[in-house]
């Protein structure tokens, strides 16, 4: 049995006396050469979904290009650190895309959930890809996976057509093994920690287009920053992204939505879901 739920939460009202430590650092250990393009969406889509600082976690040939991409955020090299310094003062993770599927991402994403201890992580791209299969039985709890159909069909070692025909057995079964919340992105995209379901109703086509996911996960990012639990966040995420696209599509097309034009969408849909005053701790 499971439970239905419609409602997306709120974030709270900021104190008047916040400051950037009040809404959480998120370490973005995303990009490599080529592809520096993922760690910048998601970084772009962090700070606009309300983190208060982003941290970046890059190969030291990417980070000065990243720095002119992103000026609020700052950069750390990936390859001249531990694992665990990069996890020290953070308050949620986000790994995975642009990464590669390699052996080097299969081992620092090993190394990152053992190191990060409690913080929360979203894990999307090429963290679920080098994964999967997941057959060890290993939970990663507090985590926010975020498969599209293929990706959830590798971790499950099935077929992208089971999945669809299934799309909610599919997200709760990934959901159960690994002790998550998921979000099996597509249309009605489907958010389960494994005991309660909730199904997206926003978003429309635009929003098939490369880039999309990694705005997402930097959204999640942000969220779990702010204090917002793995399910909680997951909700309030995928109907915000999907509202940011149905804003930018109303003002340019569907087929013209690129994945760049929605963390400001983000930040003006989010308007809509800003709660009662409550004190947030430093």
């Amino acid at each position: 049995m499971v439970t239905r739920i419609d409602i997306v939460p709120k974030l709270a009202l900021r104190a008047r006396d916040a400051h950037k430590g009040s809404f959480g650092t998120v370490l973005v250990a995303a990009g490599s050469q080529g592809m520096l393009g993922a760690a910048i969406l998601v970084a772009r889509a962090a700070l606009r979904g309300g983190a208060g600082l982003v941290r970046a976690a890059l190969p030291h040939d990417l980070m000065n290009a990243f720095t002119v991409a992103v000026p609020p955020a700052t950069t750390v090299d990936r390859d001249d650190s531990s694992v665990a310094s990069l996890c020290v003062g953070v308050a949620a993770i986000v790994v995975g895309p642009g990464l590669g599927a390699s052996e080097d991402t299969r081992r620092f994403v090993d190394t990152l959930l053992l190191a990060r201890g409690t913080t929360p992580v979203v894990l999307d791209a090429d963290a679920l890809n080098v994964l999967a299969p997941w057959t060890d039985g290993r939970r990663v709890a507090p985590a926010v996976m975020t498969p599209h159909p293929g990706e959830a069909a590798r971790l499950l070692a099935t077929s992208v057509a089971h999945v669809q025909r299934a799309r909610e057995a599919a997200a709760l079964a990934l959901a159960s093994r690994r002790g998550t919340t998921v979000v099996l992105k597509g249309a009605g995209t489907i958010v389960t920690d494994g005991e309660r379901v909730f199904v997206n109703t926003t978003g429309n086509p635009g929003l098939a287009t490369g880039g999309s996911g990694d705005v997402l996960a930097g959204l999640l990012g942000a969220l779990l920053a702010q204090g917002l639990s793995p399910f909680e966040a997951a909700r309030l995420a995928v109907h915000v992204h999907g509202a940011a696209g149905d804003r930018v599509a109303a003002q340019l097309s569907e087929p013209g939505l690129c994945a760049d034009d929605l963390p400001v969408a983000i930040a003006a849909e989010l308007a809509r879901f800003i709660g009662p005053a409550k004190s947030i701790e430093p």
